[in-house]
């Protein structure tokens, strides 16, 4: 992993780590978001790109854990929560994902993503 800097503020550091992601510098942009949770460890969308980072590099437990960790520190949060059942069902864990959709849908009834995504556990 490279070594970063401790200079920046969380969301200088944030958007540091969101510029090495779109480069795809992986590695980079998991020292970004790590060095943003050692500031602020309830910083939810660090967790969550952690979260994503790790799905597209396959540690998949790993990125439960921060998928999980975001949805517990902002339970409303429609962007974690349907990023969080994405990966379930990626995962195969169809139960899982279908109530995470579900829940999207209560909080937001009409997203389509979420909508998609239950025609699919229902076909």
């Amino acid at each position: 992993m490279g070594v970063c800097s401790l200079e920046g503020t969380v969301e200088e550091r944030y958007a540091r780590g969101i510029a090495f992601k779109i480069e795809g510098l992986y590695d980079e942009a998991i020292g970004e978001f790590k060095a943003v949770l050692d500031i602020e460890p309830d910083y939810v969308p660090a967790h969550l790109q952690l979260g994503l980072i790790y799905g597209f590099i396959g540690m998949f437990d790993e990125s439960l854990i921060e998928m999980e960790a975001s949805r517990s520190l902002d339970s409303e949060n429609i962007e974690v929560l349907l990023n969080l059942g994405m990966t379930y069902a990626m995962l195969g864990m169809f139960d899982e994902a279908k109530e995470t959709f579900e829940t999207v849908l209560r909080i937001e009834p009409g997203n389509e993503k979420a909508l998609e995504q239950i025609a699919f556990f229902e076909s």
